[in-house]
């Protein structure tokens, strides 16, 4: 009796030490993660806020190693390595993958439509969410959007853009499909760069202007070294969504627990990224001050043309993909919406204040 006991205990006790050691064993899962930013841009800063996130409030189950971009790979391929699972997850801005569908580029900024409210709001209460499960569903991704950035510095060069009259004839580094329609329509042509190709650009005189992101990333970018004016305001990328991406199967092998753990920590990290980005577009913009540049801003009726082109723009695009019809469908629709209540609050409304939208009627019937 004594020993059927004893072998009772023993078994009871090797179940529990089973049990043990598989959760040890989940707790050790480690995914890899990297981004397509280097050490060298701020913008990283995101990526990591997010990865130290996880690692403090999932760790019993996951541990994220995030590597700078460059360091596994070219920013370029950090979508395939997702896709396929070559590494886990990857931090990115949607609108690189533009060629492969141009509802990137809306998921990632527009021109004269969002700002950095817009795009908190839309993606947390209007839907924008699912289209970013939507559309990086479509590649056996989960996207978690977890930092915005308000509105981009505009053009800095060595050649003053104080006007539309100027962007004639101008070569200027300027990133996303949508924002290049415009421009070619406003008598410029875009010149494709990687970010860390634009100083000497600028420099050799290769371009005439670039833009690349916010006052203070540009700024630690070393850009005020060889720039002499700055044409505002940003109106090529009203604001910037950025995020990570996810392998399909790794997300499924997490609890729900640990899932809603890293939407949680995507969540925390946008709050911040919003404020952690205006602080440093303001330390920026005096710096670019005190280091001489010129700041020209461009008039209301040159933006209101701007806007009128960039309408043009999105419904071009919307008639061409159904994907973008459906993410531009759903921003126009929430700015129509929030006008409701954004109208009657100013000045203390945080949305901007539009009176020329893109049509919504003709958005939907390229659907």
């Amino acid at each position: 009796m004594k020993m059927k006991t004893r072998f009772a205990i023993s078994g009871l006790a090797a179940g529990i030490a089973l049990a043990a050691f598989a959760t040890t064993a989940q707790a050790q899962e480690r995914w890899t993660m990297t981004s397509t930013w280097p050490d060298s841009i701020d913008l990283i800063q995101i990526d990591r806020h997010w990865v130290e996130l996880v690692n403090k409030i999932a760790g019993d189950e996951l541990q994220i190693e995030f590597r700078a971009g460059g360091t596994l790979m070219p920013g370029t391929e950090v979508f395939d390595a997702t896709e396929t699972g070559s590494i886990e997850a990857a931090g990115d801005w949607p609108g690189y993958w533009a060629g492969r569908n141009p509802a990137f580029s809306p998921l990632a900024t527009t021109t004269m439509l969002f700002n950095a409210v817009d795009y908190l709001n839309w993606i947390q209460q209007w839907g924008g969410w699912d289209l970013y499960q939507e559309i990086y569903g479509q590649y056996d991704m989960v996207y978690l959007p977890y930092g915005i950035t308000n509105n981009e510095s505009g053009f800095m060069g060595r050649t003053p853009i104080e006007s539309l009259a100027d962007l004639d004839g101008k070569r200027l580094r300027l990133s996303g499909r949508d924002q290049g329609r415009v421009l070619e329509q406003l008598g410029g042509s875009q010149v494709t760069l990687a970010g860390g190709e634009i100083y000497q650009a600028v420099e050799r005189g290769v371009v005439d202007g670039a833009e690349f992101s916010t006052p203070g990333v540009d700024y630690n970018a070393g850009f005020a070294e060889v720039v002499e004016y700055w044409s505002v305001p940003g109106w090529h990328q009203s604001a910037s969504v950025f995020g990570v991406m996810i392998n399909r199967d790794a997300w499924d092998a997490l609890s729900e627990e640990t899932q809603e753990q890293l939407k949680i920590a995507a969540d925390a990290t946008m709050a911040w990224s919003i404020a952690w980005s205006e602080r440093g577009s303001t330390e920026g913009t005096e710096k670019f001050i005190d280091a001489g540049v010129t700041i020209n801003q461009l008039s209301d009726e040159d933006l209101e043309r701007i806007q009128e082109i960039t309408n043009e723009v999105i419904l071009r695009g919307a008639c061409e993909h159904p994907d973008h019809a459906k993410v531009y469908q759903s921003m126009i629709g929430y700015l129509e919406h929030y006008a409701t209540w954004r109208d009657i609050s100013a000045p203390f409304n945080m949305s901007r204040t539009m009176d020329n939208l893109p049509s919504l009627e003709e958005i939907e019937a390229c659907l």
